[in-house]
């Protein structure tokens, strides 16, 4: 074995015929999150096939009539929504301090929902769905359409940066200069300081059609339908990475035919063919386990059940 060969297999170094992807700033970006997050929060995860063949139905006779282009998508994120008003404690921020073992739970009133949109070179970012507990199931509808079109047509690394540069003032302001002095000198210099990003969003848009720092900051909980990205396949998802410092993240599935055991109008166990969800739940261990979970476990399968149009443009879950 020549010396070329013996470093290029012993160092793993790409040799004739690999292809070598190097991280872009939105990657490099993600990739943090991820990592910061899988060292310092103890998640864990339950998941769960759902059946939803009411739910399902419903969904496409309001698709048929309502006017306008209603997603699955969004009636899960509206179904998420009513499940945290029976669990706010999954709408939270999370600030904890190992080395004092101390910290707090911001229960946050407003639910601004994380959502990852698939960018034009395949990676994902998420920005947020604001203030969702307010909205209709059209109106849900009509800013997730919103923000996916912004996300197209903004220089995401500056609405980043206006992020960053929005938190040093606000630290200024308040008295906390070694904060505002950190945030500065990452904003410029550090992980959140966001590259050029090479044709991805480097056209020009009108500033009331482009993101805000506030559909970048960090949301309240995540919704990630990993389903849309995958169609056909019939597996489910496992615990996924939560977005530091949110506690909480519901990701679904494809949705898919199979025989399923359920209870019939008899009250008798019976077998049949369903629409079924597969459905996962990650949470930050530290706000409780499961006890904060069940409630919300509770009303999705209760929406699952009862899910009936109420009008043209919405549904009822009472």
């Amino acid at each position: 074995m020549g010396l070329k060969k013996f470093l290029d297999v012993t160092l793993h170094r790409p040799v004739e015929g690999d292809r070598v992807e190097y991280f872009g700033e939105v990657k490099k970006k993600c990739n943090g999150y991820v990592l910061s997050n899988a060292t310092t929060q103890p998640a864990a995860a339950y998941a769960y096939e759902a059946d939803i063949t009411k739910l399902w139905d419903a969904y496409k006779e309001l698709k048929n009539e309502c006017g306008y282009p209603l997603s699955f998508n969004t009636i899960m994120m509206k179904a998420m929504v009513e499940g945290l008003k029976a669990a706010p404690r999954l709408n939270a921020h999370i600030y904890f301090k190992p080395f004092s073992v101390s910290g707090k739970l911001i229960i946050k009133k407003h639910i601004n929902i994380a959502m990852p949109v698939v960018l034009d070179n395949g990676d994902t970012y998420p920005v947020n769905i604001l203030n969702a507990e307010e909205k209709t199931l059209k109106e849900l509808q009509e800013q997730t359409t919103d923000v996916v079109t912004r996300m197209k047509t903004t220089d995401i690394q500056q609405a980043y940066t206006d992020m960053v540069l929005n938190r040093g003032i606000a630290f200024a302001l308040t008295g906390k200069l070694p904060q505002a002095i950190a945030m500065g000198i990452k904003g410029a210099f550090g992980k959140s300081k966001m590259g050029k990003i090479s044709g991805l969003f480097n056209r020009p848009a009108k500033e009331e059609n482009a993101l805000t720092p506030q559909h970048v900051n960090e949301g309240t909980v995540c919704f990630s339908n990993w389903g849309t990205l995958a169609k056909g396949l019939n597996g489910m998802g496992t615990q996924a990475p939560l977005l530091y410092p949110q506690v909480f993240m519901m990701g679904t599935g494809t949705v898919q035919d199979k025989e399923f055991v359920f209870r019939n109008s008899k009250g008798e166990i019976d077998l049949g063919v369903k629409k079924v969800l597969p459905i996962t739940l990650t949470f930050d261990h530290r706000i409780g386990a499961l006890n904060d979970v069940v409630p919300f476990i509770k009303v999705l399968d209760e929406i699952f059940e009862i899910f009936r149009k109420k009008n043209e443009d919405e549904f009822d879950f009472e």
